[in-house]
């Protein structure tokens, strides 16, 4: 009963803030960084399976071998909105070298995500999920949006993200390839 009643209350919370967020202009926002925090004990992925927009069933333990990028986000927040194509060209850089992006919107239907991907230059190719019960929120214990975390091929939640990001920036390409060129991780 707790568990649902969080979700709910986050749900509403989220509601509440999407219109002040969407009224904050892109120059009110300071520059997206290109910085990650390695976790100090990485940790095995929590489960994550959801369809995406094709209505295919996305699970993350079938991308095992693979360094998997996992970018929690919603329309209505602005640092998610701008680091969307960043994401893209990340991905346009990395999926013949091991490394596969997943997006999950959290919330949100198809028609207000389809309409924003619209705007979003150059569009994403990889996969956006959808998570509209947001409980991947607590699987993964996301405070805040836009939230990532990296995922080695073997599994283990490696590093994490918090808040928008440079996702092309060549240090961070950098140190996703290394995860996995990395045999130990």
């Amino acid at each position: 009963m707790c568990i649902v009643q969080n979700r709910i209350i986050r749900t509403l919370l989220l509601l509440l803030v999407m219109p002040i967020a969407l009224s904050v202009q892109a120059q009110d926002l300071p520059p997206l960084t290109h910085g990650i925090s390695l976790l100090k004990t990485p940790f095995p992925a929590p489960e994550l399976k959801y369809q995406d927009m094709d209505e295919e069933l996305v699970d993350l333990v079938g991308l095992r071998g693979k360094t998997v990028v996992v970018n929690f986000w919603a329309t209505w927040c602005p640092p998610c909105r701008r680091e969307m194509g960043s994401l893209e060209r990340l991905y346009q850089a990395v999926a013949d070298k091991g490394v596969e992006v997943l997006a999950v919107n959290i919330g949100e239907d198809e028609d207000t995500v389809f309409s924003f991907l619209g705007t979003v230059e150059p569009s994403p190719t990889f996969p956006i999920l959808f998570d509209k019960d947001a409980d991947s929120m607590d699987k993964w214990a996301v405070k805040v949006l836009p939230t990532t975390y990296i995922v080695s091929k073997t599994g283990k939640v490696t590093y994490r993200v918090v808040g928008g990001r440079e996702f092309d920036h060549p240090e961070l390409i950098e140190t996703i390839l290394s995860l996995q060129q990395s045999a130990d991780k």
